[in-house]
């Protein structure tokens, strides 16, 4: 009976302990709240993250849009750069023709117009301009009245229009000392508007039916131009390298040599 009753306190004895380590005991205690304190830093650290996350991504659309404004401002200012550097192409190329025709005579130079197509570089993407009111070409008259005509429409950006007209005057005065500078016009017509497939041969007609002329610099120049457009780099490389060798110190030897660097650089 003792043993009995010994027996049944100690396991009293060990239920309680038991019980002490359950609930009372401080190191369990200790656990549970570092457990909680744990939980409760990472949800605080992942807010943050997220916070973190969304200010990084914010901070990212800012120099987004940072960069797509100076992109804006590099196009424009490229554009600006293309368009001065067609313009005193143009200009050069306007005093040419103005000495070319001051050599053949008075009676037979065009007066010249205050402006010409913008469009004589290569890899210009402006739109051709619309003929809608774009006088029709002349078929009456002396072949400089019909030069005349034709070289209004292209100062005027009837590109189209123009290159009727010059084709005209072409059949009905092929003879005219203007034949040479018709012809190469013709040729721009179908450049200005990115036919380079039709301006190829146009400009090719200028180098070999008019080999004194003195368009030939320029006629090379846009075969060498076409041929890079079409895609005929290394055909376009010699042509250029002709430019220079045939036409030194010349505006269109220049700009071949600027455009054979340019090719250079795109690795072309």
């Amino acid at each position: 009976m003792n043993k009995l009753l010994i027996g049944v306190a100690i396991g009293v004895s060990i239920i309680g302990c038991s019980s002490l380590l359950a609930k009372d005991d401080p190191v369990q205690l200790k656990l549970t709240d570092l457990e909680a304190r744990m939980m409760r830093i990472e949800k605080i650290l992942e807010n943050e993250s997220l916070i973190e996350l969304a200010n990084e991504l914010s901070q990212l659309r800012t120099e987004t849009a940072a960069l797509r404004g100076d992109i804006e401002k590099l196009r424009h200012d490229t554009d600006g750069n293309a368009s001065r550097q067609r313009d005193l192409y143009v200009d050069v190329d306007r005093r040419l023709q103005a000495v070319e025709q001051a050599g053949r005579g008075a009676a037979l130079a065009p007066p010249v117009a205050a402006a010409l197509p913008p469009a004589t570089t290569p890899g210009d993407r402006s739109p051709p301009a619309t003929s809608a009111n774009a006088a029709p070409p002349r078929t009456t008259g002396t072949d400089q009245q019909n030069y005349q005509a034709a070289f209004d429409l292209i100062q005027g950006r009837h590109y189209e229009e123009a290159g009727k007209a010059f084709a005209q005057f072409l059949a009905n005065f092929p003879k005219s000392p203007l034949a040479d500078n018709a012809q190469y016009w013709l040729a721009e017509t179908h450049y200005v508007q990115r036919q380079y497939k039709e301006a190829l041969p146009e400009f090719q007609k200028v180098i070999d039916k008019y080999p004194m002329s003195a368009k030939m610099p320029d006629a090379m120049l846009k075969v060498g131009y076409c041929q890079i457009e079409l895609g005929h780099r290394d055909v376009a490389r010699t042509v250029l390298q002709q430019v220079m060798r045939q036409f030194p110190d010349t505006t269109a030897a220049r700009l071949a040599s600027q455009r054979l660097e340019k090719l250079s650089q795109e690795g072309g």
